[in-house]
Order: C-alpha cells, then structure tokens, then sequence
C-alpha cells in the first residue's frame, strides 16, 4: 500500500504537509541574518528601489517591497480564491447545516484577537493594527498539526482546514473594506465592468486559466489605480473560474494543482524574505510596545479563546457534535494563532511607516511560535497516544495543503 500524505517522509524527517511551513520558518531565519548582516544595506536597498512596469508614461511605478506586496501577492489571493470557492462548492463548507460550526468558531477567532489587540494598543494610538492578529496561515497552520501525524483524527484536521478558510475569507472581507484609504470611482467602475467580462467567462465556462488571468491583470491595474488593495483583485479572478467545463474537466482543480507549488514554494517565500527581517538593533525596546504586545497576545490568547468559546456555544445552540473534546479545540484553536503570512500581510497594510515594521513583526513572530508551540504541547497531551490507522492511499494533488480529504463528521451527518 502506498503511503498516505499523514506518512510521506520528506527528506525522511518532514511530514510532506509540513514542508511549506518548514520552508517559511528557514526563509524568515534567512531573512533576520541578513538584515543582521553587512548585506542588510543591500538588502534595505533592494527592497526601496523604485521601477515602472508598463508603456512610457502610463505605467506603474513602486518599490520592489510594494511590488511583493501588491502583485506577487495577488497571486497568493487568487489561490487561496480557488481553494476558498471550491471548500463552498464541494468542500467542508459546502453543507450550510454543518458550515455553520466552523463559521461561528472562525468569527469568534477573529473578533476576541481583534478586541485584545485594541485593548493593548488602541488606546496608544495603534488601533489601525486591530486585524493583524485576526488572521491565520493556513499552510504554516495546517503544516504544524501534521507534525503529530496519524494520532489527529480526521474531524479535528478538518475542522482546522474549515475554520482557517472561513478566517481568509473574512481577512480578504476586511482588507477590501478597512483598509482602503481613498477610492476613486471612476477607476472602480473599470474594475465592475471587468469583472463583468470575468463573470461572462464563467457562465460561457471558458476553461482557459491563461485567459482569467490575462484579464486578470487588466482587473490588477485598474483596481491599484481605484485605491483598493489590488491583491483582492486575485479573489475576483478565482471566484469567476469555473468548477467545470463544458467537456466535464475542472479548471478549478486544475488551477489549484498548477498553483499550488509556485505559491507555497515562490510567493509565500519571497514575501517572507522581504516582510520578516528584524534588525536586531534597538529591537529590544520594541518588546512591550502595544503593537508587539497586542499582536503577540492576539494571536496566542485571543485566538483559542475566540475559537474554543464560540465552538462549544455553537455546539449546543445548533445541537451539533464537536469535532474533538475542549481541550483538543482548545489545542487546534492556538495552532490557528499561526498567523505568519497573512498576520504579516495585514500589518503591511495597516502600518506603512517604517519604523512600526519591527513591533508588527516582532508582535506576529512571537504569537505564531508560541501558538504553534503551545498548541503542539496541548494536543500532544490530549489527543490519543496509538496513531489510527493509515486510510488507504487518497494522493489528491488538488488538495492545496492537505493531500487526503479528510472527512469532518458533522458534514456526513448533514448530507441530504
């Protein structure tokens, strides 16, 4: 039999889901060297300079910082598009009875980090920070709970997977809606009328991704040029790819495949590098600042707090099972104060002045490792000590982060 992706080795040591998160962590350590270096005015340099892409005259001019952030990016938003639409299509979230759990378990997950953060650094001026630790990295998160293997049932993997989709979804809702600081409308009905081509694509069901995301790249400028965070622009493009063609074949799924390793192992990377270094260099007065603090305890605290309270009040207003006992939730709920990318994406947004670059960092690294610490340590302890048994060999390369579907219980139960 072959090996499931629970059991897949890489390099002998890592679970295969593992290996993006593992990847960040070494990117993030190279990025600190570096700025910790004497390339690190190289390196600050790199990431300031300025070039235009486009015709003379009408192209875009940014810093090679503001190019990751708003266009490599976009193509981070428009995978997790896909694997958002198909979770609603014909995935966990796809049964409105048995969505409701992971959706009120993500809603709590985001608000209490929102209100500790705000009780730590809204008063000092910072409140524009409130969502930084209201995200979660699903690949760093996802890649963690699998460090303990076969020993997590399938319900709990799941209902990770379903509340850290829920939690983008709602991170992508609050960059287009917050952080916008100036929009200019006649821009914004470009952008309405592309998407209007985009949404036509989809009914004709036009299987060519090259196509969405050649207008896709129409969509990118004309919303960077309307003021809202061109990266939603990428959620658009997904939204509009069709689940299946006319020949019965899924772009959807295929995009999934095709992205899936440009992403995890170019995008999300790259951004790390220029998002993570830390000059080490006076950081230490940066450890009890509101945005250090209010971040770091947003994620560690606020988000088991949010996730476990609104789980076991979902349970028993919907009559509906839980995916583990509360210690177990309370286990998968620190695991999701992972935030990394996404944590780091929203305080990029959230803070453009250079010198709050460190506190956000600081704040979002100190909260991600001792969320994925703590949560390791809690199911570790609380889950059962014997692996299950191995499902028999379900390598889904459409799956973006898990290989295996796995199976959430509350979902078989609500099936019509």
């Amino acid at each position: 039999m072959a090996a499931t992706a629970s059991t897949q080795k890489f390099l002998g040591v890592l679970p295969q889901e593992a290996v993006p998160g593992a990847l960040l962590v070494f990117v993030a350590a190279l990025a600190m060297i570096v700025v910790n270096s004497p390339w690190g005015a190289a390196y600050q340099a790199a990431l300031a300079t300025s070039f235009t892409i486009g015709p003379t005259g009408g192209g875009i001019e940014m810093k090679l910082a503001y190019w990751i952030k708003n266009a490599l990016m976009a193509l981070f938003f428009f995978f997790v598009g896909l694997e958002l639409k198909r979770e609603m299509l014909e995935g966990q979230l796809s049964n409105p009875k048995a969505a409701m759990l992971p959706v009120l378990a993500a809603a709590g997950g985001m608000a209490v980090p929102a209100l500790v953060y705000l009780a730590l650094a809204g008063d000092a001026g910072f409140g524009r920070g409130w969502a930084i630790p209201a995200a979660t990295d699903i690949a760093f998160a996802l890649g963690v709970l699998s460090l303990l293997g076969n020993r997590v049932p399938p319900a709990l993997k799941a209902f990770l997977l379903a509340v850290a989709v829920v939690d983008d979804l709602g991170a992508i809702l609050i960059v287009a809606f917050f952080y916008t600081e100036q929009v200019f409308t006649n821009y914004l009905v470009m952008a309405a009328a592309v998407t209007a081509a985009l949404v036509v694509m989809n009914r004709l069901k036009i299987a060519s991704i090259g196509l969405y995301l050649m207008v896709g790249i129409v969509l990118w400028v004309v919303m960077y040029k309307s003021g809202i965070s061109p990266t939603i622009g990428g959620v658009i493009v997904a939204a509009c790819v069709p689940l299946k063609d006319k020949q019965g074949h899924s772009p959807l799924h295929e995009a999934e495949h095709s992205f899936r390793p440009w992403v995890l192992f170019g995008v999300m990377p790259v951004f790390a590098f220029a998002n993570a270094g830390i000059s080490l260099e006076g950081a230490g007065a940066y450890l009890t600042h509101p945005i250090t603090l209010g971040a770091a305890l947003g994620l560690a605290m606020g988000k088991p707090l949010g996730i476990a309270a609104m789980t076991v009040l979902g349970a028993m207003l919907l009559k509906a099972k839980k995916p583990g006992n509360l210690l177990q939730i309370v286990g998968v709920g620190c695991i999701a104060g992972v935030g990394f990318t996404m944590s780091l994406f929203v305080g990029a947004l959230a803070f453009t002045d250079e010198a709050l670059a460190t506190p956000v960092r600081l704040g979002v690294y100190a909260g991600s490792i001792f969320s994925a610490l703590l949560g390791l340590a809690i199911l570790a302890y609380a889950l059962p000590k014997s692996a299950s048994t191995p499902a028999p060999d379900a390598d889904d390369q459409t799956r973006p982060f898990i290989l295996p579907e796995p199976k959430y219980e509350a979902y078989e139960k609500a099936k019509p």
